[in-house]
């Protein structure tokens, strides 16, 4: 196995928490048509990805519910993860704003939401994990999955690393300081591939589990973080511009497999 491509392909991943955010530290305003235009590539790529890379390859070396039963572990995970994640944001902004109700902010503004950075780091740096062992894995199987894999990861993260940025500078960190820690939990992605990368070549079935565990984790964000916010913008317009976008992430996936180096099951 090539170490080159999974490596380079997580450095790019985790690059993308700085290049993302810079408009936003800069004060640039990202137009929100950019925004959803991108989204609807990333809901094309992750569905594209799962549908004429991963099942295929799943449902080829899986027997029986074994292949089904990891993708819905995969897709409960990152469920539970999120939940983990939105509890506590609740329970932060609730308390932010019973102190604000009552008097009680001390001159510390948002002070107190500060542990809320540390429990969005957490679960930030986990998903990250997560996706550097998928990259590891899915390059493993070939080099277009891996290519394909990567891209989904790289637009997915769109959204997350954006939000995530405000979550930090909400908690009370400096526009500096919240790059910074967005990086550093960014890099939890190289993390998860060195790790991957060792278990390849040392743990039975390890790509057999991560494949199908991708594919759940991916199904999860694209139906349940991204397709939500497009459907909020319903004009014909928007709509047509969201399908044809959706339409040219799942081209992308489609080549990468017919013409990328290597093999996939297509």
């Amino acid at each position: 196995m090539n170490v080159l491509y999974p490596i380079l392909s997580v450095v790019l991943v985790s690059l993308m928490s700085v290049v993302l955010v810079m408009p936003l530290v800069m004060k640039k305003k990202i137009s929100q048509s950019t925004l959803l235009f991108l989204l609807s590539m990333s809901v094309g790529v992750l569905l594209a990805t799962v549908f004429t890379d991963f099942l295929p390859e799943v449902f080829e070396e899986s027997h029986g519910l074994e292949g089904p039963i990891i993708i819905l572990v995969g897709f409960l995970l990152m469920f539970i993860l999120e939940k983990f994640v939105h509890y506590h944001h609740n329970r932060e902004c609730e308390h932010d704003e019973h102190k604000h109700a009552h008097g009680d902010s001390h001159g510390h503004g948002h002070g107190h939401a500060y542990h809320l950075a540390s429990v969005n780091l957490v679960g930030d740096g986990l998903h990250n994990f997560i996706d550097g062992l998928v990259i590891a894995g899915a390059y493993a199987v070939s080099i277009p999955l891996g290519i394909s894999a990567t891209i989904a990861i790289m637009l997915h993260e769109l959204p997350q690393e954006i939000a995530d940025f405000g979550v930090l500078v909400y908690s009370g960190m400096s526009k500096k300081k919240a790059l910074i820690f967005n990086f550093l939990s960014a890099i939890t992605a190289i993390v998860g591939t060195l790790i991957g990368l060792f278990l390849v070549g040392r743990v039975e079935g390890f790509v057999h589990f991560i494949i199908p565990f991708a594919a759940g984790n991916f199904l999860y964000i694209a139906a349940s973080n991204l397709l939500p916010q497009l459907h909020r913008h319903c004009e014909l317009k928007e709509t047509l511009v969201h399908l044809i976008a959706i339409v040219i992430g799942i081209t992308f996936v489609v080549l990468v497999g017919i013409y990328g180096p290597g093999h996939v099951h297509l």
